[in-house]
């Protein structure tokens, strides 16, 4: 995306605000607590935010959900907001029907390195049974409409979160097919030491290998946006990771950020088996928080 003049200096003050107001609500955490508790979301719980289609030419792209959409009625000036002109394509991991499917979820597509791999998998959960794919869908939704009101155009791989896919291969090629900028895949680990703690984000080593003309700004983009992104979630409170250096893991197997001829990170937000990170992913306020930094994220390295 190029950058119109004169705009840097207001991304800059746009997104000290949205880290201020991060900040905010890290402090509402640790006085209210995560109401935790009191919440267990179903697997298949609704979405926060109202997926439409027929939205977007992004519809026409087979086997994609299309835009995202807050339904707002009466947008900001988009001349003032940081993210005005940049289409933002997300991928929340996983899906809710993918355990009952285990054949279609198992299927073999490319894995973008001249292999192949499982269509999609199950993902991990909390051990109280709130599950990854819920997570990743609440987070998303909520990331949409912070995004949005931030100017950004926003995309999703996924309808909603009872059905099965799309395939690794369809999400790394998302981005491109639908005329998205960026592409950032929300996960979250589920490591079998319950003590292994914190956030990390994923990209793509060695870069993309994409048929066409070479984007030769990808690797170096990608590493940016994930440096973007571990910036925004430090400041938004969360831990990175102890046992990932820098909080930033560079992996060829991955055939979502393989197959991505854009920017591309892959967000594994929280460790679900932790008990004190599973109550912050399993609380409202907590999904609201990751959201959040999402988007802040997303407005530092776009500036």
């Amino acid at each position: 995306m190029t950058v119109p003049a004169g705009r840097a200096g207001r991304w800059t003050v746009a997104l000290a605000v949205l880290l201020a107001g991060l900040a905010v609500g890290w402090v509402s955490w640790l006085a209210f607590g995560s109401g935790a508790g009191d919440e267990r979301p179903a697997p298949s719980q609704s979405p926060t935010t109202e997926l439409t289609s027929g939205a977007s030419d992004a519809n026409d792209a087979p086997g994609f959900a299309g835009v995202a959409g807050s339904g707002r009625s009466s947008p900001p000036d988009p001349a003032s907001l940081p993210l005005t002109g940049l289409t933002v394509a997300l991928d929340p991991g996983h899906n809710g029907a993918n355990a009952q499917h285990p054949d279609q979820a198992g299927a073999l597509v490319p894995d973008g390195r001249g292999g192949s791999k499982a269509c999609n998998t199950v993902g991990t959960s909390t051990d109280a049974g709130y599950a990854e794919h819920a997570f990743t869908w609440d987070v998303a939704s909520r990331a949409t409409t912070a995004l949005e009101d931030l100017g950004a155009r926003v995309v999703v791989t996924r309808a909603d979160d009872e059905g099965v896919g799309p395939c690794v291969d369809v999400r790394g090629g998302f981005a491109q097919a639908v005329g998205a900028d960026v592409l950032v895949s929300v996960h979250a680990n589920g490591s079998d030491d319950r003590a292994a703690k914190g956030f990390f984000v994923i990209v793509a080593d060695p870069p993309p290998v994409v048929d066409g003309p070479p984007r030769a700004d990808d690797a170096a983009s990608s590493e940016r946006l994930a440096t973007a992104m571990v910036g925004a979630l430090a400041s938004a409170g969360f831990t990175p990771s102890g046992s990932v250096a820098g909080a930033i893991s560079r992996r060829g197997d991955l055939a979502t950020l393989n197959l991505a001829a854009r920017p591309a990170v892959l967000l594994e937000l929280a460790e679900m088996r932790n008990p004190d990170e599973a109550a912050l992913a399993s609380s409202e306020e907590g999904r609201q928080r990751y959201a959040d930094a999402i988007a802040a994220g997303v407005v530092a390295w776009a500036g």
